[in-house]
């Protein structure tokens, strides 16, 4: 007599259909099970780790820290601050103090051991606005605008970098962000120029502005807590003259900028207030100018002899 099956598996096997739909569930809750695992140990889910501060560490020493903390660190820029040495931590995302997970690469900014250099290129011949922008894509600014007497306005004369003349044939570099001095020609009568308004601008704007108006850039102060690393964000709120004022040609405009955006706002609605009183100020001014002029003429036209007047033929000799 044949046996029947005595459990559950037993019959199932009986059930080839059944039986290969069971190995496969299995299969797949198990697959199901070492996926979370696995994940949860490639993740290091629920680990954390501090980063720490690297700001002003040598770049070996902070890989060996962030080796310990098992952490990884990528170079994300370089810049060049004389003040400390080459291979030193500026700047980190994210910041010290901060929990991660282990692994998290830790973006660094260093100190370059010295400037870049760039080719400086050459902008006599220029107009004034030419050769600022070529200058800027070249990494360098305007050291100083001199003025000489010359029919061509606003245009380049002589190009000077670190006291050598720059031609067409010359092959010069120079650190990056160094200035160029540049002399430039101004026709008689014409060398008044208007103060932009900067209030509320980043300090490279504010350059910007005033040398291509033929103004040079005075003193630049900063409110504490402004370096070398955050002054991209810092605003101007001060400007010495200001806004709306005449200027001669190349003269200078000083600065002071700060990181506090509610002293910018407030500054800057007083300085626009003090801006249309200025523009107003010089309009009633040049209007004075130009009525006194045509007095003038008016008058010497009045004190000329009768004998030395044009004769007034009327309308003698018009048909001839």
């Amino acid at each position: 007599m044949e046996k029947r099956p005595d459990n559950y598996l037993s019959r199932l096997r009986q059930q080839p259909l059944l039986w290969n739909l069971l190995l496969i569930a299995v299969l797949i809750l198990a697959m199901a099970v070492a996926a979370h695992i696995l994940m949860k140990v490639g993740t290091r889910h629920g680990a954390r780790r501090t980063v720490p501060d690297f700001s002003g560490v040598a770049l070996h020493d902070a890989q060996r820290i962030a080796r310990k903390h098992d952490l990884r660190l990528h170079i994300n820029d370089s810049l060049f601050v004389p003040a400390y040495e080459g291979g030193i931590v500026l700047d980190q995302l994210p910041e010290g103090g901060v929990e991660v997970k282990p692994g998290r690469t830790v973006y660094i900014t260093i100190n370059s051991f010295r400037q870049k250099m760039v080719p400086v290129p050459y902008v006599a011949g220029r107009s004034l606005r030419q050769a600022k922008n070529m200058l800027e894509i070249a990494g360098l600014e305007i050291a100083e605008l001199v003025y000489r007497p010359d029919m061509a306005t606003n245009y380049v004369l002589e190009e000077y970098c670190e006291g050598k003349p720059v031609t067409p044939a010359t092959r010069m570099e120079a650190e990056m962000g160094s200035g160029v001095t540049l002399y430039v020609g101004v026709e008689e009568g014409r060398g008044t120029t208007v103060v932009p308004r900067l209030v509320g601008l980043p300090l490279m704007q504010a350059k910007g502005r005033l040398w291509e108006l033929g103004l040079n850039v005075g003193n630049v102060d900063f409110d504490e807590g402004v370096n070398l690393l955050n002054q991209k964000e810092a605003r101007v709120y001060v400007q010495i003259p200001g806004a709306e004022h005449s200027a001669a040609l190349g003269s200078k405009v000083s600065l002071r900028l700060t990181l506090d955006g509610q002293k910018v706002d407030k500054l800057r609605a007083e300085a626009e207030k003090q801006a249309q009183a200025a523009a107003e100020e010089r309009r009633l001014a040049e209007q004075q100018r130009a009525d006194s002029l045509a007095q003038a003429a008016l008058e010497e036209a009045s004190a000329v002899p009768a004998e030395e007047r044009p004769a007034d033929n009327g309308n003698e000799g018009f048909f001839d």
